[in-house]
């Protein structure tokens, strides 16, 4: 079994958000991959394979953290696609069946790769007890993003706020939501993104995701209405780093970037 660690949304090796990628020719029991993924050890492992007779979908897709499978994971799917093209496993657009449904990527001449996933709703919502404790800042607003994306958005005040968080991971993780995802206007659009965003998940053990694509389709939405335009750049300020390009597009949000292959590797147990 063949495992490549990709590199999400940069076009740079480590930097982004690492991804394992195993293609199979189906899916084993569900403890293979999970004790492949706690091998692993980055915060989502894919695992795809194809399908001989869907009408719908080209490959089954299915995401796992160290310690659960997730409902969907943007910089894992990116990963993926890159993997496909790269190998030539797959050529031009792809769709993947998954539990949201039918997830489509679609490569660019330039490298790129856009992927097609449901847009986030957003619910405003009382800012929880002791949120503001835990993230180290105060909070301006927070929006519950739906059973898809199950996290909770913060708005802050600025993006110095968002970049100086230290968050106490034990004590969010004592919120029912998949994570936190923090927020902010960017201070200069000049340096070439719109907003601003970090993501916290210590539920399904990542205290930070370097980038997240599926946090963007809750960020999308967000912003699209405050900045008055559906086309925008994220940069997700963690440590590693990485830009999220986004298209709100009503129901559905466009999320573009690039992907790196940097280990590959095979699995001998």
């Amino acid at each position: 079994m063949q495992i490549r660690i990709v590199d999400a949304f940069t076009d740079r090796p480590f930097s982004g958000n690492p991804a394992g990628v195993v293609l199979l020719d189906s899916f084993p029991d569900d403890d293979r991959l999970q004790n492949i993924a706690l091998e692993v050890n980055h915060a989502e492992t894919a695992y795809a394979h194809p399908l001989a007779d869907d009408a719908e979908a080209d490959w089954a897709l299915r995401w796992f953290t160290p310690v659960a499978e997730v409902a969907m994971c943007g910089h894992a799917t990116l990963a993926t696609a890159h993997v496909l093209h790269t190998t030539g496993a797959h050529e031009g657009p792809v769709r993947f069946a998954t539990r949201s449904g039918v997830l489509t990527a679609t490569p660019a001449e330039d490298g790129s790769i856009t992927l097609d996933f449901p847009t986030a709703p957003l619910t405003r919502v009382e800012v929880p007890d002791g949120v503001a404790e835990a993230l180290g800042a105060p909070v301006l607003s927070a929006f519950d993003t739906g059973p898809n994306v199950g996290d909770l958005v913060v708005e802050l005040a600025d993006e110095k706020a968002v970049h100086a968080l230290r968050p106490d991971h034990k004590a969010l993780g004592a919120y029912s939501s998949r994570g936190i995802i923090a927020t902010a206007r960017a201070e200069d659009p000049a340096r070439g993104y719109d907003f601003v965003s970090r993501c916290f998940f210590p539920n399904v053990g990542i205290d930070e995701d370097p980038v997240t694509g599926s946090a963007h389709t809750a960020l999308a939405p967000f912003w699209s209405q405050r900045l008055d335009a559906a086309d925008l750049t994220g940069l997700q300020a963690s440590p590693r780093s990485g830009r999220v390009r986004t298209g709100l597009r009503g129901a559905r949000t466009l999320l573009t970037g690039r992907a790196v292959t940097v280990i590959e590797g095979r699995l001998l147990a």
